[in-house]
């Protein structure tokens, strides 16, 4: 239940009220009528094809106790509810977000980077969970409406919300950060995604970096200090902490083995080192739990503790994920593609054994300027890594196709006939990684991947 009363409400999102019953039980918030649940608060946004002060009604008769809305119908006047007036919906979820974090007064930690935000976030809450009660961002809930919707999930029995932050052009990092206030941040990576709308990693670096934008000297930022750009970042107003695998960086991973179903390495720091155990795959995890483990020492764990706490990891689905059917080994990694993240993928595959590895890619959107080239380089680097079939579909293409040269790669004109082609071209004890930008829908392939009878 939301620790509000009705008069907080009306007061953050600086609103009057059209009409009242004075019914102060509020459960959740909701944006969408279809899901409503009885007594939320129902906040009627704007979008291209919808408004949702014409669901108004629906949102009452389902249960809802408050109605935001930013137009003033007659209507609304006869409704049995606290039908509540502001100027723009959306910007008053936003102001009861971040009233309702500042009252609660929990800790936060907020992520953001160019790829690495879910997976660290997954990582950081298992680490965390071995001490506190830990709540993070469900899904991608990470803009300006879903961390909103994040933060008034939140309730007075959690000690600390870790919450993702996405974006894709400047000043929308800032706005999260005014929201959801974090005491402490993590940058992951500055790579290519969002390239096309900032045109430079600089910008994409400056863009990260607005999640200190209301850092003093009692917040921490921690960086992948492995990262060139974020390696050169320094502050004389907030702490910095560097993690990776370099020795330049304060807290290091040594010895680090990549194995078919996790990862293994020590960290060194302050002396100390511990040997730890990831259940995730590839460089680009280690790198990630270097991140978490900084955030855990900062919040009194001890590195034991945290190690112990990775066995508890309840990771986000198509993410490098393994799948092994009786006839072949499936890596899904379907969530989303960027330049790095596709690297990192087929790095994965060297540590999983079968006869042939094949990498089904899809495009990789957001881009701009770059995507023909970023394609390109992809094949290229599929090609000295150890791929024998490359599989493709979708624009760019041919970029895949020119980097990894013509023998050994196919393009198929859509997505269906590259299904249809599967039966013939994957044989027993393949290992396949299928990967695209989310808009592909790339599990369909790999759906059909676990069906296949060879």
């Amino acid at each position: 239940m939301l620790d509000l009363t009705l008069e907080e409400i009306v007061k953050a999102v600086d609103g009057n009220f059209i009409t009242t019953n004075k019914n102060e039980h509020f459960e959740k918030v909701s944006t969408d009528t279809r899901k409503i649940e009885k007594d939320s608060i129902f906040f009627a946004l704007r979008g291209e094809n919808f408004n949702g002060n014409n669901y108004i009604k629906e949102a009452i008769d389902k249960g809802a106790s408050v109605c935001i809305v930013d137009e003033n119908k007659e209507e609304f006047l006869g409704y049995e509810a606290n039908v509540i007036k502001v100027k723009d919906s959306k910007k008053a979820l936003q102001k009861l977000a971040k009233y309702y974090r500042e009252k609660l007064g929990l800790k936060v930690i907020g992520i953001t980077g160019s790829n690495g935000k879910t997976s660290s976030k997954d990582i950081l809450a298992a680490i965390l969970g071995e001490k506190y009660t830990v709540f993070k961002t469900k899904g991608n809930f990470n803009n300006d409406i879903g961390l909103p919707l994040m933060i008034l999930e939140l309730d007075g029995t959690v000690d600390i919300a870790v919450l993702e932050m996405g974006m894709s052009n400047l000043n929308e990092i800032h706005l999260l950060a005014d929201i959801a206030r974090p005491d402490t941040a993590i940058i992951t990576n500055i790579g290519l995604s969002h390239i096309e709308n900032l045109k430079t990693r600089e910008n994409i670096l400056k863009a990260k970096m607005e999640i200190v934008d209301y850092f003093n000297e009692r917040n921490t930022l921690i960086i992948n200090g492995d990262d060139d750009l974020l390696d050169s970042v320094t502050s004389d107003s907030y702490k910095i902490i560097k993690t990776g695998l370099n020795d330049s960086n304060n807290i290091i991973a040594e010895n680090v083995v990549l194995l078919k179903d996790h990862s293994e390495f020590e960290v060194n720091f302050q002396g100390q080192k511990v040997s730890f155990e990831l259940p995730m795959l590839g460089k680009h995890s280690v790198q990630n739990c270097l991140l978490c483990i900084a955030a855990g020492n900062l919040l009194g764990l001890s590195l034991d503790e945290m190690n112990n706490g990775l066995k508890n990891i309840q990771s986000t689905s198509m993410r490098l994920e393994i799948i092994e059917t009786d006839k072949i080994t499936i890596v899904n990694d379907c969530y989303n593609a960027s330049p790095s993240s596709m690297k990192a993928a087929i790095d994965v595959m060297k540590n999983i054994d079968g006869c042939r590895k094949i990498a089904i890619l899809g495009t990789m959107r957001e881009l701009g300027d770059e995507s023909l080239n970023a394609h390109i380089d992809t094949g290229v680097y599929a090609k000295n890594n150890g791929i024998d079939l490359l599989l493709c579909c979708g624009e760019y293409s041919d970029g895949f196709k020119n980097g990894f040269s013509d023998e050994g790669c196919t393009v198929f004109q859509s997505k269906e006939q590259l299904i249809k082609a599967l039966e013939e071209l994957i044989k027993e004890k393949d290992v396949v990684l299928v990967k695209a930008s989310r808009s592909m829908k790339f599990e369909e392939i790999v759906n059909e991947l676990k069906k296949m009878n060879l």
